[in-house]
């Protein structure tokens, strides 16, 4: 290389993001795709919110009525399944299901992740790969051996069928995803605790717990997604009306033989649906530093 090339200034040919700069190009690139995704997210929300105020005359006479659009909106529907239907009772009861069966499988979750990733003991590996096995498990296979237990148990037919029940794949879940959070923690912070001589309860409460907190979360959200879409063990294990969850109440309650109360199951399905909506909105920055890895060096 000569003096004059070594002295030239450098040149960056580099375009960045600039290609973006033309109207076209951003169209294309950025706002088509984004509109294509709105559209498939948010367009079941509207199907299921115009559908449930739409009256019996406008939800099949697609001759006369547009079915994107709803004319003179009633709330009948709405009124029949909060005053009419045990909806509100569904709706209990799967909160409390999904919150219980969430706290549950996440302590058990913490132990297991925090044993099998920083205890270090032989054959670790080997059991946190059979817990995530576990998950793989179809629950269709494991309802007939639980169902058995659940009716010795004398539990059948209560909240507390599934709420024992739903750990079953909620734990091996939760653990795989801890698993990966609590790797991501400096093993120098534990070790400089156990040099300043705490246990390794206290470990775990004050300083594992306070770092996973994203990680927590999101597992959070994760168990209690599953628990309230929970279908094949609400149906098995729970009988009575009374205590159904939203899932299977809606669709065993609400349809009639060939009679489909289209409203009523629209609205029903909005109604339960908005639950996990408002808590991922609330957690989002959790969930995504969780996936992430919030946790540096």
């Amino acid at each position: 290389m000569s003096i004059a090339e070594q002295n030239a200034p450098l040149s960056d040919d580099a375009q960045g993001m600039s290609y973006l700069n033309r109207l076209p190009r951003r169209i294309v690139v950025i706002y088509l795709p984004l509109l294509v995704f709105v559209f498939v997210l948010l367009f079941p929300f509207y199907w299921m919110a115009i559908t449930a105020v739409k009256p019996n005359s406008q939800l099949t006479d697609y001759s006369n009525y547009s079915p994107f659009w709803v004319v003179k909106p009633t709330l009948d529907h709405i009124k029949y399944l909060l005053f009419e239907t045990s909806y509100p009772g569904w709706l209990w009861n799967t909160v409390v299901v999904s919150v219980c069966a969430t706290v549950l499988s996440l302590a058990a979750s913490v132990f297991a992740a925090y044993a099998i990733e920083r205890v270090r003991f032989s054959g670790s590996r080997s059991v946190g790969l059979l817990i995530f096995l576990a998950y793989l498990v179809p629950p269709s296979i494991l309802f007939i051996p639980l169902a058995v237990i659940v009716f010795k148990f004398g539990i059948y037919d209560t909240k507390l069928a599934l709420i024992f029940t739903y750990p079953t794949f909620l734990i091996p879940f939760c653990t795989w995803l801890l698993m990966g959070y609590f790797r991501s923690i400096p093993f120098e912070l534990e070790e400089s605790a156990l040099v300043d001589g705490a246990s390794r309860w206290q470990i775990l409460v004050r300083v594992i717990l306070p770092l996973a907190v994203p990680g927590l979360i999101s597992a959070g959200i994760f168990a209690f997604t599953l628990s309230w879409n929970e279908f094949i063990y609400a149906l098995t294990f729970i009988q009575s009306s009374e205590n159904k969850t939203v899932p299977v109440g809606v669709l065993t309650e609400l349809v009639r033989g060939d009679v489909f109360e289209w409203g009523s199951l629209m609205a029903g399905a909005l109604f339960g649906s908005l639950p996990v909506v408002i808590l991922y909105s609330f957690f989002v920055d959790y969930y995504v530093s969780s996936m992430t890895g919030a946790v540096k060096e």
